[in-house]
């Protein structure tokens, strides 16, 4: 399912009326931020503004900043943290609104935490104002990146992202 109206009971949706100290950026398709829950400093979510169910589920304009979007962000939180390693994930299991986790991964997560068991460190170091401290730098990373990003014809290019702090 995949329709223009946010569903009060989607984590995702609700994240429309979140605060904005959270955001990363909020542009007219995608959202990068901190989601409640997933609070480990590093760790960034990048959902989709309306509510398109899986990959399948976004219509074209969303497939095709999605590339762009997962870039920038994953440059900014990577430039930031000084992470070795940044993962994406995407599962669509629990919440089926898309997103995927951006997250970074330092030199001090030990090897039996790193891939798949990295989400194992949302019980173990899950920070909500360490993670926030991080919002205004990687803010300022992805707006960076972001204004840097050739288009398809190889101009520059700016996808007009909003930023809330």
């Amino acid at each position: 399912m995949s329709d223009n109206t946010t569903h009060p009971d989607c984590l995702m949706c609700v994240q429309e009326e979140s605060g904005r100290d959270s955001a990363v950026f909020r542009d007219t398709l995608w959202a990068g931020e901190i989601v409640p829950g997933m609070e480990v400093p590093g760790w960034f979510v990048l959902r989709a503004r309306r509510h398109a169910e899986r990959i399948t589920g976004l219509d074209d304009a969303e497939l095709g900043t999605l590339g762009r979007r997962v870039r920038d962000l994953t440059a900014a939180v990577t430039e930031v943290t000084g992470a070795p390693a940044t993962y994406l994930m995407a599962f669509g299991e629990n919440h089926k609104h898309f997103h995927v986790l951006i997250a970074a991964r330092g030199d001090d997560v030990p090897a039996d935490r790193r891939s798949g068991n990295i989400l194992k460190l949302v019980a173990e170091r899950a920070d909500s104002a360490a993670s926030a401290d991080l919002v205004p730098a990687v803010q300022e990373a992805y707006a960076r990146h972001a204004s840097a990003a050739p288009s398809a014809d190889g101009s520059a290019s700016v996808h007009h992202a909003t930023h809330q702090g």
